[in-house]
């Protein structure tokens, strides 16, 4: 049994806090022993005074791939009818193939849990030219991404995603995916020990058509997968009205994508009315401010989604438009420019989107909160120095206060994976090279 003792604040979920104590065994969040001082001999015990402790953080839209392929020349302040071209052609020089995923997911994923983002969702959206066996090569890089993430100690959610792909090779490359790493063990596209999930989304009714959705949906009906996309930011709604004559949600639901189960990014150009629609649709979405705001796509309006009743996460969005993998920054954000669309959001209601408000966009119950019965995902926040010297509320310290904050220790699944602020899982050093060695020219 592991005893994190002494918390300034434990935010256990976005209804509850308390000061004191988080008590974990067997990988789960469990209630403190009716004697506690009777169970000290087998008890291991963490000092976690002056300290926050938050569930881990949940990147509900990441594109793990571009942590290869930051700050390019050509990809700041233009718009994504240039950014894509200019990010395509990197990953063509490149070569995507399974050891350029497993590098640079590795590096994105040792970013995350350094970050505190202990579950990432990984929309693999770009794809080498199809070989002799496509589905197979689909697979192959999959399965590289989840090693990867598994030898790091990170929750992964990989998202068989498409952006033009041919759409019976996007759903044969979803089925040997979900053939090759879960098999017949998985609940809803969940591994058993929950450290592995699959689920399908095109990147959007801009680069993807009818017959794309319908396949990939086909085929999350099938196994039970949640599905994901992207819409409404400025280009999608654009060219949905040049191509169709007709706005993306529009679209969406004559393809059979509005409706539960599925996760919508960005929204950042939305009606009243699309949102009462997204609403009653059980639509869950994700806000991506990190890499909306600076790619000149707008602002979701969260607080107005909210009140309609949808369930809004959070995302960093890829290294080619966000540059950083950093949630904690990206909440930040988030509630610094909420006022801007609409009501301002609290610290409170930012952290809750990073945690359980991503989690619920997966589908999953088990993550995102420190309730009894949790996965014991958790982030501890050292908030005893100068920085936060003066601050009357801790947790809404976490944002308001010391830009770039990390955390000082990361626990997944009860297993330290980060300590004093030092990733245990691999050394950085090798992580920054192996990349390094495999994109340089």
């Amino acid at each position: 049994m592991l005893r994190l003792r002494g918390a300034v604040r434990v935010l256990v979920d976005g209804r509850s806090e308390h000061s004191g104590d988080v008590w974990i065994e067997d990988g789960r969040v469990v209630d403190p022993p009716a004697d506690p001082d009777a169970a000290a001999d087998t008890v291991e015990e963490v000092d976690v005074s002056g300290c926050v402790v938050t569930a881990g953080l949940v990147n509900a839209h990441h594109h793990l791939l571009q942590s290869g392929f930051r700050t390019l020349p050509g990809t700041r302040g233009v718009p994504m009818r240039d950014w894509l071209p200019t990010m395509a052609a990197a990953y063509a020089t490149a070569g995507i193939d399974a050891s350029l995923t497993a590098r640079t997911a590795a590096v994105g994923l040792a970013e995350s849990l350094l970050a505190g983002v202990t579950t990432v969702a990984d929309h693999q959206l770009n794809w080498p030219v199809p070989g002799p066996d496509p589905a197979q090569e689909v697979a192959d890089i999959a399965a590289a991404v989840a090693e990867a993430a598994r030898g790091l100690g990170a929750r992964l959610v990989f998202v068989r995603g498409t952006a033009r792909d041919d759409a019976i090779v996007a759903a044969e490359g979803a089925e040997a995916v979900v053939e090759r790493l879960l098999g017949s063990s998985h609940d809803g596209g969940v591994s058993p020990d929950g450290t592995l999930q699959i689920a399908v989304g095109p990147a959007g009714v801009h680069s993807d058509a009818e017959d794309t959705f319908r396949r990939l949906g086909e085929v999350a009906s099938r196994h039970g997968l949640r599905r994901r996309t992207q819409a409404n930011e400025q280009v999608d709604t654009e060219i949905a009205l040049d191509r169709y004559g007709r706005r993306p949600l529009d679209l969406l639901q004559e393809w059979g994508w509005l409706e539960e189960g599925v996760t919508i990014a960005h929204l950042c150009d939305v009606t009243e009315v699309e949102i009462e629609r997204l609403a009653a649709a059980g639509i869950t979405a994700t806000h991506a401010p990190g890499c909306d705001v600076p790619m000149g796509w707008g602002i979701a309006p969260v607080a107005a989604l909210q009140a309609a009743g949808v369930v809004v996460g959070l995302g960093t969005s890829g290294g080619g438009s966000n540059d950083a993998g950093h949630l904690l920054a990206d909440a930040r954000l988030a509630m610094q420019v909420s006022g801007l669309v609409g009501a301002p959001l609290s610290a409170r209601t930012a952290l809750g989107m990073a945690t359980e408000g991503g989690a619920l966009g997966l589908g999953r119950s088990d993550i995102g909160h420190l309730r009894s019965g949790a996965r014991a995902d958790v982030c501890v926040w050292d908030v005893s120095g100068v920085a936060d010297a003066g601050v009357a509320d801790p947790v809404a310290g976490l944002l308001w206060a010391s830009p770039g904050r990390r955390p000082r220790d990361v626990f997944v699944g009860g297993m330290a994976v980060v300590r004093q602020g030092r990733l245990l899982t691999a050394d950085e050093g090798s992580l920054v090279h192996d990349l390094d060695a495999r994109i340089q020219p």
